[in-house]
């Protein structure tokens, strides 16, 4: 068995009440369970030797056997490897859930290089900061006009050498892609032809055949995955090979009686974002599951994917499963398949979980976890004691230490304190930036920002936040991020951005805004402005204007007092 250095120091404390999560832990996961150290591609390499016949990639229509899936990979790889990808090179996958996404993600690592995820709704702008700070040397896409003129403006304004661009309608089912040939046409972009740009075929059409690597997978970096961490300033986590794997098999042993090579996957989260990279995406390869890609989150499509596909695991946000609840045709379809649901990216309502649950006959459990975990460090039990409110126990070999925020000393049960984490998913560190990882990784734990305290039984509770970062819907919206892009109209003299409570995403932005003396500004003017400055998810929701905005008393804007006007405000 092999046996993390977290669990080896718990071992040694169960007795003195360190650990009260060990009390009640499920007897089919146990908390002392062999984590090896193994590389993120094994997984896809191990299934395919268990189920080579069986799905692996279902899209709108058409599948992929574990075996393809793998060739698939493996093309992939020697195609990176004859571009130029060797151990370390950086590629970033500028992609919706596709075909592509999870053959490039594969294919990378197997060449050696590290994987770079980006969000496809980002700006131009937010793209190429990630490109500059990460070093991508290669960058993946499609050709739709929401993503290929993005990818090529990166090509011209960074350090990118070549892109490769994937064909939409290649990836479709015969019937289909005549369809949309025909009638989608104004989707597909116009794209360029030169020796910067290789198509995806290309890329592919060779033996399947890359030069073994030699990955260190604790220490290896397998994913620069960004986040706003604890200043609101996007970085990127380093997961090695073993972080991901290791919560991966966390998150799989967590699920009771799973059946391997029966499982199906519905992702309608996108694989860009590392709760469904890890939770569906590697969970998926663990069980050897099929996995049912949603290239983008349509309520019509989920529902009728659910209905005629027949997922049994549905890995999400909370406001999907609220999007479920209120729809008026939901009686319409039957979604009875679903098993077990796991909620992730924001705080689950109690009144939705019990709602999704009574209509689907499934469990619904709440975790939490950051970029910088992997991201799962605590889940509610799928059988036993699932506690309203709480996200918890902690996974497999991991350990929830609760800090006091002025001395940093490990607090009893009951008490309010940081969260901090230590387990074999916490990531090396962030990329480029020694200064934030020291911040952040103290005391052999991740310090993760965030408030909370556990009770006599083990479970987690978060009470509060102490970073500025807005949850919308499980995506994270830097305030700073919408700042500087506010500050850029020559009418704006001063601003700050809040969260502010949204009854469907959970936390929406708004924004403030002091007006320069002898300008004018309207909320039209002002929205319009932004439309191509920041994503659309990341759009402020509220603006108002005001003549004095809160400073402290060294006249930096505060957010506290206008954060207190919202909490006391009443609801409309």
């Amino acid at each position: 068995m092999v046996v993390t250095d977290v669990q080896k120091s718990a071992r040694e404390t169960v007795g003195a009440q360190a650990y009260p999560w060990l009390r009640n832990y499920p007897p089919f996961a146990p908390w002392d369970a062999a984590l090896p150290a193994t590389t993120v591609f094994s997984l896809l390499e191990k299934a395919a030797g268990r189920f080579p016949s069986h799905p692996c990639m279902e899209f709108l229509g058409k599948q992929w056997s574990y075996a393809e899936t793998l060739e698939l990979a493996m093309k992939a790889a020697e195609g990176f490897q004859k571009i130029g990808v060797t151990k370390g090179t950086r590629v970033a996958l500028l992609l919706p859930n596709t075909p592509y996404y999870i053959a490039s993600f594969f294919g990378i690592l197997m060449a050696g290089g590290t994987v770079v995820n980006m969000n496809p709704l980002y700006a131009a702008r937010e793209l190429e900061n990630m490109v500059k700070d990460s070093g991508a040397e290669y960058l993946v896409t499609m050709d739709l006009t929401a993503m290929y003129p993005k990818a090529r403006t990166l090509l011209n304004n960074s350090p990118l050498k070549k892109l490769i661009v994937c064909s939409m309608a290649e990836a479709l089912p015969f019937g289909t892609a005549v369809m949309f040939n025909l009638f989608k046409r104004s989707t597909v972009a116009d794209v360029e032809e030169d020796d910067r740009q290789i198509w995806w075929d290309d890329l592919i059409d060779n033996d399947g055949e890359p030069e073994p690597v030699t990955i260190d997978p604790k220490e290896d970096v397998a994913v620069l995955q960004y986040t706003g961490g604890t200043t609101g300033v996007p970085k990127a986590a380093m997961l090695t090979h073993a972080n991901c794997t290791a919560n991966a098999r966390q998150v799989s042993m967590w699920f009771n009686n799973p059946q391997p090579g029966k499982e199906r996957f519905l992702a309608a989260l996108p694989f860009f974002h590392v709760f469904a990279m890890t939770v569906i995406l590697l969970v998926g390869m663990e069980y050897g599951a099929e996995i049912i890609m949603m290239p983008r989150f349509d309520l019509k499509d989920c529902l009728k994917n659910i209905d005629k596909k027949k997922p049994t695991l549905f890995p999400a946000v909370p406001t999907i499963y609220t999007a479920i609840n209120n729809s008026p045709d939901v009686d319409k379809y039957d979604l009875t398949s679903i098993k077990l649901c796991i909620s992730g990216g924001a705080p689950l309502p109690v009144e939705v979980k019990r709602a999704f649950e009574a209509r689907t006959k499934c469990v619904v459990v709440e975790g939490y976890g950051l970029s910088e975990s992997s991201p799962v460090a605590c889940t509610n039990p799928t059988e036993g004691v699932n506690k309203p409110g709480s996200v918890g126990l902690p996974m497999p070999g991991t350990i929830i230490e609760i800090r006091a925020l002025d001395d940093g000393r490990v607090l009893g049960i009951g008490e309010k304190g940081e969260i901090c984490i230590k387990g074999p998913q916490v990531m090396k560190g962030y990329w480029g930036r020694p200064q934030e990882t020291a911040d952040v990784l103290k005391n052999g734990a991740l310090h993760t920002g965030d408030v909370g305290y556990i009770d006599e039984e083990g479970y987690v509770f978060i009470v509060d936040r102490i970073k500025d970062m807005i949850n919308a819907s499980g995506y994270k919206i830097y305030p700073r991020v919408l700042e500087e892009a506010l500050y850029q109209h020559p009418a704006v003299e001063e601003t700050t951005v809040i969260g502010i409570p949204d009854a469907y995403r959970g936390e929406a932005p708004k924004a403030y805004i002091k007006v320069r003396p002898g300008m004018t500004l309207t909320e039209a003017e002002i929205r319009a402005f932004m439309k191509d400055k920041v994503s659309k998810i990341e759009q402020p929701a509220q603006y108002e204007f005001r003549d004095q905005l809160p400073k402290s008393l060294i006249g930096k804007l505060s957010k506290k007092e206008l954060k207190q006007e919202v909490a006391s405000s009443k609801p409309t």
